[in-house]
């Protein structure tokens, strides 16, 4: 091990933050330690596990309520992005939550508070210790609070470009999409991911990405976009 790296800011700033007052703040403290630290105590793995399904309930519930005639295949779109590594990730930025982390030495030099990975897991080991210290009660207020407005940002469910080109492709009678990943390039904790995604008959797209979902779905999207383009005459 290469030695602790204190936290940036104290975790009482970021309770201000949740909006709570933690009975066990040793909670939120394992919340915010990295693995990279597992010789002082826990990690947030975890509180992360816990927080995971508790954030995936809520959010569903949420959805229930805001959408009552919505059938289950447009709830579960909103649902997965909701969910996503991505929306975790706003939210922790939102709270700088990369601030308050306990990490190696190496692991912050390494630019560990700004990893899109640590960040996502970390919120979600956030939502767990909530709901270890208050109950559902407490990780649905927070939920609601910082999930609510993104709920109400797009009153459409979202399309997947991915699950846009395979309804293309099935409506060509053509054979499913087919991803590659081309190449990973950057630093371990930062890497960009070159997908390229072909439909038969057609040449391929190619995009990159934060993560291989990402890339996926930007591939999918420019091959989308050019298969519908208008021709011209």
């Amino acid at each position: 091990m290469t030695g602790s790296a204190v936290a940036a800011r104290p975790i009482e700033e970021l309770a201000g933050r949740l909006g709570y007052r933690f009975a066990d703040d040793t909670l939120l403290r394992e919340a915010l330690s990295h693995p990279s630290q597992a010789g002082a105590g826990r990690s947030y793995e975890r509180l992360e596990f816990l927080g995971d399904r508790v954030l995936g309930l809520v959010v569903a519930d949420l959805l229930m309520h805001r959408f009552p005639a919505e059938p289950e295949g447009d709830l579960a779109r909103r649902f997965a992005a909701l969910v996503s590594r991505d929306c975790l990730l706003a939210v922790a930025r939102d709270l700088d939550l990369g601030g308050f982390l306990s990490l190696a030495k190496g692991e912050e030099e390494s630019g560990g508070r700004e990893n899109p990975a640590t960040l996502a897991d970390a919120c979600e080991a956030v939502i767990g210790a909530l709901y270890q210290d208050g109950g559902l009660a407490a990780a649905r207020q927070f939920i609601a609070g910082e999930w609510t407005s993104r709920i109400e940002a797009d009153l459409a469910p979202p399309r997947d470009a991915k699950t846009a080109l395979q309804e293309w492709a099935q409506a060509a009678k053509k054979p499913l999409p087919v991803y590659r990943t081309v190449t990973v390039e950057g630093p371990s904790h930062e890497p960009v991911f070159r997908v390229e995604v072909e439909v038969e008959g057609f040449p391929p797209e190619s995009a990159r990405g934060s993560s291989k979902r990402v890339a996926e779905r930007a591939a999918a999207a420019a091959l989308l976009a050019k298969l519908t383009a208008p021709r011209e005459e």
